[in-house]
């Protein structure tokens, strides 16, 4: 069968790549087109836009590339009428795939199924109406989504949440952590990674407080994951203005001008998110999916997402927001497990406020990995790509 996938951003990219996997291991037979990244490129099929073309976030530059966000999704509507496939799958990315899905019920017979829900349930919750209208399938890889679609008289597939898998198949792989240190230059000192966010809107708000507050803990090294895409010459002067740490040691291994400075002790590694969380004892992280993978190689954290006018949005957020919390860590566990510093309660004093909770061993610790294992519970089982493969290829079929 003809499968049309479309991602538009590098988690994405990753869990539409695992799908498409599980997808040939069901169907041997499976043709894939599809808007997604490398991952996506790697296992097959046809790239047609790089995710790279798409991912564009935050009114002013949605607006400032309106005419080519306007142009791929006429070429996508297009595209897929041309080649006529068996299925349109959609992976999250809602303003744009929703408008897709709208256009294909509309205008073909081409079934609409969506693979990680838009997140509507924390705002926008009108798009409901738009979901029941145009998706013929909900894949969802969250279990508190269930009740909510229910309450709205809509039937979704819970197929658990692919991180499980993803991380599950990292540990499989995983290089052991001598080799990880030596690999990127570090030290065997106790890793605090940072993890500011993987567009450079989110990177400019968070990454220097980040830094700000995690000079602080005197014995460690820094180690921040550098995001796909994005040069690390755009880290520079983030990196080069960081405050400095007496403890750091001299480096000579560092080459001349690096971003990561032997003064400073502070390393960015990239494409290695997870090596990093696998080896680091606790993170400052951006809200995102970073927060629930974080949890499950069990590393404490403190949540992080600073936004321009923060006492507004705080008090927007309160009246917009339909759910209690922004990390999925406390959606899922149905409660605060890691601490939130959003808006303008994000700040380098509040950060290390909570890292001086996270970083030495005692009960505040200990009650953040306890619960991290109720929400691992609360996901269930692994072989969320298999079993939306699985029930995709049964219902098509």
């Amino acid at each position: 069968m003809k499968y049309y996938l479309i991602a538009g951003e590098a988690s994405g990219d990753l869990h539409a790549s695992n799908l498409m996997k599980a997808l040939l291991r069901n169907d041997a037979g499976a043709e894939f087109r599809f808007f997604g990244g490398d991952l996506m490129a790697a296992v097959g099929g046809t790239i047609v836009r790089h995710y790279k073309e798409l991912a564009y976030m935050g009114f002013v530059q949605v607006a400032l590339h309106a005419r080519t966000i306007l142009r791929n999704m006429d070429f996508c509507r297009k595209d897929i009428v041309d080649w006529n496939p068996d299925v349109v799958i959609l992976v999250d990315y809602p303003g744009f795939n929703l408008k897709i899905a709208h256009y294909i019920h509309s205008n073909t017979k081409i079934p609409v199924y969506y693979y990680i829900s838009p997140k509507i349930w924390a705002w926008k919750t009108r798009r409901i109406n738009n979901i029941r209208r145009d998706v013929d399938e909900v894949f969802s890889i969250l279990p508190f989504e269930i009740p909510f679609y229910e309450s709205y008289g809509y039937k979704v597939r819970y197929v658990g949440n692919p991180c499980l898998d993803a991380v599950e198949d990292y540990r499989q792989h995983a290089v052991p952590r001598e080799e990880f240190l030596r690999a990127n230059s570090l030290s065997s000192k106790p890793i605090l990674a940072l993890l500011p966010g993987s567009r450079k809107q989110e990177i400019k708000g968070n990454l220097s407080r980040m830094l700000e507050a995690a000079s602080s803990v005197t014995d460690c090294q820094i180690v921040i994951a550098g995001a796909p895409g994005i040069s690390p010459s755009f880290y520079d002067k983030y990196l080069h203005s960081a405050p400095s740490r007496k403890d750091s040691p001299e480096n000579p291994s560092a080459e001349e001008g690096s971003v990561a400075d032997a003064q400073q002790n502070i390393r960015i590694v990239f494409n290695q998110a997870y090596p990093l969380l696998q080896n680091a004892r606790a993170a400052l992280v951006t809200s995102g999916t970073a927060t629930l993978e974080t949890a499950l190689f069990l590393v404490p954290q403190v949540v992080c997402y600073h936004i321009r006018c923060g006492k507004l949005v705080d008090w927007l957020r309160r009246i917009i927001l339909k759910v209690p919390f922004i990390s999925l860590v406390n959606l899922i566990a149905n409660k605060e497990v890691v601490k939130e510093l959003v808006a303008d309660k994000m700040n380098p004093q509040a950060i290390r406020r909570e890292l001086q909770q996270i970083w030495p061993e005692g009960e505040p610790r200990q009650e953040m990995l306890r619960g991290y294992e109720h929400m691992i519970r609360a996901l269930g089982e692994a072989g969320a790509s298999e079993r939306a493969a699985k029930e995709i290829v049964s219902l098509l079929s």
